[in-house]
């Protein structure tokens, strides 16, 4: 193959000409016949060579050209799984509401759910719904997939089955997960535990290799039959829904006129019962994988954006499931931490304020979440033995807090003791470490019993970064919280630690 393609790189050879006086010889017909079956033979070999490879499209920036298979590789057939995959982002709260509805699309479609790892905050964005402004699935997946190989660089990697408690719902088998890890290096063929290890760069055949899997499992080979399917519906033309009876039908929420004129929209927006789009006799149910892109989803005008499955009266397996996956709880070593500084720390009845005041619409609204404090603040000073104990949960720098309210709380010592973690202390950095040792990401889901490097694998990517595990112990130390809380409105954390409250972490 080298040989031709230097053949074919080379100048072609000029005709040959006529010497002056000489008199034009006629070639012979063997030699013709010889010549125009190896013009033939050469033409046919670079037509069936060049349809033998795809071209990536320039988002992947120079990443190599990945194959495409007519079906998956044998050892993918030989693990008897059909998989499950999506695309987290944006912050934690919301990678966690991807994960559980990810946990119901994996049950209604009988798959094993790939468990992505925690992505750093908003290091994967997805846009604007609302305003039909967000990533393709395509795009979405191969950020994340860029965003998880980099964790695994960089000894940062973390999964969701590390911080979320979902041992019950797998030893159950109310789901099947894998981690994506384990995941990567079935799929992939490579030694992921390699990735892990600090010698390795991003210009090794290694994350050659990785990059080119990733070009194919984000979807920009395409379909490929028994395989892999790509969702490429997303929220600008689809609500998933699940035995409503209402399947094909529009959306109450569609873009507006203006809005179609602005930005050349012609998409509407039906809701779709995916067991029947992607469920048994589908084009997707025959692919060994299906990949979704973002799952995230939220109310907007009276429509859920993108996922509308919170019940299944018909189909009591999934209801269980979507009754059970309403809250998830940390791992026991972030809850046993949260509550060890509500006990040995502040020793007192405590009230916790959870104060967004940096990010997106929130800095808008300062003066209304520090007003609903004061308020709260005030009762308790008025009614409540002094002083009163405040566990303050904010992305506002104690530096800052000068001519705020916290400044003015912070300053007042004989009515107000003020309480934070840092990351500095050591509650913080032993959890963090305990959860490095613990790996509860691999020791949780299916692995295949020709897979022999899961000891391997557990000791090269445990994180060699401490992980931050600052947010999911604040969350705790707030469920704990015996004086109230006050959180910041519209928050999806402050949404977080009411449910944790609701069903009284802090007590179990």
């Amino acid at each position: 193959m080298n040989t031709i393609v230097a053949l074919a790189g080379r100048s072609p050879n000029p005709w040959p000409r006529k010497k002056p006086g000489s008199t034009p010889r006629s070639p012979s017909l063997l030699s013709c016949t010889v010549s125009l079956f190896a013009v033939l033979f050469l033409f046919v070999f670079f037509y069936f060579s060049y349809a033998r490879v795809s071209t990536s499209p320039s988002l992947l920036r120079g990443s190599l050209q990945a194959s495409r298979p007519s079906r998956c590789e044998p050892r993918i057939r030989a693990l008897g799984q059909r998989f499950l995959s999506y695309a987290p982002h944006s912050g934690f709260s919301n990678q966690l509401s991807e994960f559980k509805n990810a946990i119901v699309m994996a049950a209604i479609l009988n798959r094993t759910l790939v468990v992505p790892p925690v992505l750093d905050h908003h290091a994967v964005a997805l846009g604007s719904c609302p305003k039909f402004r967000v990533l393709s699935g395509r795009e979405i997946r191969l950020a994340v997939w860029e965003s998880a190989m980099e964790l695994l660089r960089a000894g940062r990697y973390i999964s969701m089955a590390d911080i979320i408690d979902i041992s019950s719902l797998v030893s159950s088998s109310m789901i099947r997960t894998i981690d994506f890890r384990v995941f990567v290096s079935l799929w992939c063929g490579v030694n992921i535990d390699l990735a892990c290890n600090n010698q390795a760069t991003g210009q090794s055949p290694l994350f050659a290799s990785l990059k080119q899997c990733g070009s194919f499992l984000s979807g920009f080979n395409g379909n490929v039959d028994e395989c892999f399917y790509s969702v490429d519906e997303d929220c600008r033309s689809t609500v998933w829904t699940y035995q409503n009876g209402n399947d094909g039908v529009l959306d109450s929420f569609q873009p507006d006129e203006q809005l179609k004129r602005k930005k050349k929209i012609t998409y509407a927006r039906r809701r779709r019962n995916v067991y029947k789009a992607l469920g048994p006799g589908s084009q997707a149910d025959s692919a060994a994988l299906l990949a979704f892109g973002s799952l995230f989803t939220s109310a907007y005008k009276g429509s859920q954006l993108y996922f509308d499955i919170h019940e299944a009266p018909k189909d009591q397996r999934i209801q269980s499931i979507i009754e059970k996956i309403e809250f998830l709880p940390f791992v026991p070593q972030i809850l046993h931490a949260g509550k060890e500084f509500a006990l040995t720390t502040i020793k007192a009845p405590f009230l916790c304020a959870q104060l967004r005041l940096l990010d997106g619409q929130f800095k808008n609204h300062r003066k209304t979440t520090f007003l609903t404090l004061k308020e709260k603040v005030e009762s308790l000073r008025q009614n409540g033995p002094l002083p009163v104990h405040i566990f303050v949960m904010t992305d506002l720098p104690e530096d800052n807090w000068s001519r705020t309210y916290l400044g003015d709380l912070a300053a007042d010592v004989d009515n107000f003791k003020l309480h934070f973690l840092q990351e500095e202390d050591e509650l913080f950095i032993r959890t963090a470490k305990e959860l490095a040792v613990g790996g509860h990401g691999l020791r949780v889901g299916f692995v295949a019993n020709s897979f022999a490097r899961m000891d391997k694998l557990q000791k090269q990517c445990s994180p060699r970064i401490l992980a931050d595990v600052l947010l999911y112990i604040e969350e705790v130390i707030c469920s704990c919280a015996s004086l109230g809380f006050v959180g910041t409105a519209g928050s999806t954390i402050a949404e977080s630690i009411e449910l944790m409250r609701k069903h009284d972490v802090c007590s179990s």
